[in-house]
């Protein structure tokens, strides 16, 4: 039997401002949520504000690969 290929997938969103900045010296790593998505309604790379508590804000949260 072949695998089929699931509507809601797993997904990772992790900071932008933690990756482009670099890790500030204060702070100790990415934060990343995980959550579901749905293939169909959202075919491109999903993005959310989240709070970062490495940041200490609320910052945008992007899709990254597995």
């Amino acid at each position: 039997m072949a695998k089929s290929k699931d509507v809601r997938v797993m997904i990772i969103l992790e900071c932008t401002s933690c990756v482009r900045n670099g890790i500030n010296k204060e702070s100790t790593g990415i934060s990343r949520y995980i959550t579901q998505k749905n293939r169909h309604n959202t075919p491109s790379r999903l993005e959310l504000r989240k709070f970062c508590p490495y940041c200490y804000k609320h910052t945008i949260h992007g899709e990254i690969k597995k």
